[in-house]
């Protein structure tokens, strides 16, 4: 009789703790998720959904060390060539009379004087002046069918324009005697004076008039 009577508290036991298990499982696997709280006013929020990673960083911007802009050295041009001999980087002289079948003939010599390498291309710009510095002569004609070429100057070295004229005695033409020499380089807006030995020069323009070349490098020898 006690054997009957403890086996209906025994499945009733089992009954209370299988229920008891089966709550705890399903509170962790399947069931729903616990509560969230919001955090006090000021705190910011914790947990997976608020503490994002951070994405990846920007890389500096990559600026030039200074210095390396490097730019064309004093006298030259943006593409390292020399630039253009400047009126007072130049020295001028006048050759003596090398005549030959009734042409007068000068080497117009200009000279570096600087201490950088320059370049002149072209005509030289000439005229004959009295001694108040006027003009007292057409202004001499450039040749033609010559080749100009840009002459590269180094400090001391020289190029020259031949300076030509029929002799005014066989034309007959009035002539004048300047005093001096203004040459003006190539580009350039100043001249430089120098003294005219030569004699006399035709003043009218219609003949004997002086004729002038390209210059070419050389002293004019």
């Amino acid at each position: 009789m006690r054997r009957r009577l403890l086996l209906p508290a025994a499945l009733a036991w089992c009954a209370v703790l299988a229920g008891c298990s089966g709550r705890h499982t399903d509170d962790f696997a399947g069931g729903d998720p616990p509560p969230v709280t919001a955090p006090p006013a000021g705190e910011p929020a914790r947990g997976p959904a608020a503490a994002g990673t951070a994405g990846p960083a920007e890389p500096p911007t990559a600026t030039a060390p200074p210095g390396t802009a490097g730019s064309a050295p004093t006298g030259a041009t943006a593409s390292g060539r020399p630039g253009r001999c400047h009126t007072s980087e130049l020295s001028v002289s006048v050759t003596t009379n090398r005549p030959g079948a009734g042409q007068s003939s000068f080497a117009l010599v200009v000279t570096n004087s600087s201490r950088r390498t320059c370049t002149v291309h072209g005509f030289p710009g000439v005229a004959f002046v009295d001694a108040a510095g006027q003009t007292v002569t057409p202004d001499p004609e450039r040749a033609t069918g010559q080749e100009q070429r840009t002459v590269t100057l180094a400090p001391g070295v020289s190029a020259w324009s031949a300076l030509t004229y029929t002799n005014p005695a066989l034309t007959g033409v009035t002539t004048v005697i300047p005093a001096g020499l203004r040459l003006t380089p190539p580009d350039e807006t100043a001249s430089v004076p120098v003294r005219w030995t030569g004699g006399a020069v035709s003043n009218t323009g219609k003949a004997s008039v002086p004729v002038v070349s390209p210059l070419r490098p050389g002293d004019g020898d």
